[in-house]
């Protein structure tokens, strides 16, 4: 039964998500209908106390990633570096290439700071540009953009700046590089995976003589990029986007453990007391926010009139979406810690301790069903660090395996299972682009949940064979 409870509560947030409805209202319904099956009295308690607690708790951590990468994501839009990069990929790889060209634009831009969050708000205006020129269903460009801006690049690509990526460093005390060649393995075999699953759809959809519009009413379609826009040239493009790559390793490797040590003690004279932090929790943290501020920067002087000119609507753009993106993940987060804490989910954490004794294979497994029912890949693998990382880390150390490929597993295994119908990120891909899960769900469970699976498993087996991380 306790189980059943879980189970079910997973199945019905799903199912509110598939059919559109915010899970910032329903994620804790969900919850709270699951604790009213076990204790009525408690639904109040857990509400203001555990829910609310957690999901504030969730937005004090992570908003400044999700505000930097929306705000990058909208100057980078504005100054015509988007657009740039996006024509000068579409013009190197061909027009009959236009969902490569999407997925290499969103892995660009997410691997050089825009949030995996907020990419799709990036991406959507050119895709919808391009895939009108090329004939591509329109259906295909949530999944496209999710196959570059949110798989990989996310979890597995060494130096990624996103927070899947940098959660883990706070619990195992390692980097954003750690087990680089796990990494980059895994990159190959998703990439590889979801570009053949393309390429085998649009055979299909070209032999049915598939449109752009797909027989589909056209919703949410984005103004016209303007066609007398003066393009910067594809180098100048890329500065602000290298800059966070060159920013981020300095500041990891050698700039905050300078400037701030082992501790830092912050004594304010209105402090009751001084807070002391950890700085090898926060390091990756911290590197990424510099780094983002100064691609900002970078971007604003190297093409200051055209974001002057629309700065004002462009902020409050980029708040909404950083704000819309935070929340449906926190709520998310907030609804995983009820679960999490209900005797259904603890035996089945007991289960997930015998998966054959190997720390890396229990870690794998429970951080992916922790992100499936969260439907969330930085809300489920910070409820797994919060309550396991000790387990994981005294498992690891009992094996003798380094403490990166517990990361690296880590945040693989985010992003698999939280690709389902309820994440929010999903939710907000099918807002921006006038879709429904009905219409375009598919390719992406098939990228973003089969493709990342077959890479954790796939880096997993090398590690396993060669010893090389």
């Amino acid at each position: 039964m306790d189980i059943l409870i879980v189970v079910l509560a997973l199945f019905v947030l799903m199912l509110v998500a598939y059919r559109g409805y915010s899970v910032i209202i329903f994620a804790p319904i969900v919850a709270l209908t699951a604790v009213a099956f076990l204790e009525p009295l408690s639904i109040l308690p857990a509400y203001t106390n555990l829910f609310m607690q957690k999901t504030s708790e969730f937005v004090r951590n992570f908003f400044p990633f999700f505000m930097l990468g929306a705000i990058f994501g909208k100057v980078v839009e504005m100054s015509g570096f988007a657009k740039s990069l996006t024509h000068a990929i579409f013009k190197a790889v061909g027009p009959q290439n236009a969902i490569l060209t999407i997925v290499l634009v969103a892995a660009i831009l997410s691997y050089g700071g825009v949030s995996t969050h907020v990419v799709v708000f990036t991406v959507y205006p050119f895709a919808a540009e391009m895939f009108k020129l090329a004939g591509v269903p329109k259906r295909f460009i949530p999944g496209a953009i999710w196959l570059g801006g949110i798989t990989f690049v996310m979890s597995a690509l060494p130096g990624s700046p996103q927070i899947q990526n940098l959660i883990p460093t706070s619990y195992f005390k390692t980097d954003a590089y750690s087990a680089p060649i796990m990494g980059i393995i895994a990159t190959i075999i998703i990439f590889g995976f979801g570009m053949a699953y393309f390429v085998r759809e649009m055979r299909k959809s070209r032999a049915s003589g598939e449109t752009y519009s797909g027989g589909m009413e056209l919703l949410q379609e984005p103004d016209p990029l303007d066609p007398n826009m003066k393009l910067p040239h594809w180098g100048i493009a890329m500065l602000p986007l290298l800059l966070v790559g060159i920013i981020n390793y300095v500041m990891t490797k050698y700039g905050v453990p300078y400037f701030f040590g082992d501790k830092y003690v912050l004594d304010f004279p209105g402090l009751k007391q001084t807070i002391e932090i950890s700085v090898g929790s926060m390091r990756g943290m911290w590197a990424v926010e510099v780094a983002m501020i100064a691609a900002i920067l970078a971007t604003i002087l190297l093409a200051l009139k055209p974001i002057v000119k629309g700065f004002h609507e462009g902020m409050k753009s980029a708040m909404a979406a950083s704000l819309l993106a935070i929340m449906n993940t926190a709520s998310e987060f907030g609804y995983g810690s009820i679960i999490a804490a209900l005797p259904g989910f603890l035996f089945m954490v007991e289960l997930f301790k015998g998966f054959g004794g190997n720390p890396l294979i229990t870690e794998a497994v429970t951080v992916n069903v922790l992100c499936g029912i969260v439907g969330s890949a930085s809300g489920g693998i910070a409820i797994a660090m919060a309550a396991m990382s000790d387990m994981f880390i005294q498992m690891c150390n009992e094996a003798k395996i380094p403490l990166e490929i517990a990361h690296r597993v880590a945040s693989l295994a985010a992003s698999g299972l939280d690709s389902l119908p309820h994440n929010g990120a999903v939710i907000t891909s099918m807002f921006v682009t006038g879709l429904t899960h009905r219409q375009a769900y598919i390719p992406i469970f098939v990228v973003a949940t089969v493709g990342p699976l077959l890479g954790l498993i796939g880096g997993l087996i090398i590690y396993g064979l060669t010893g090389i991380y």
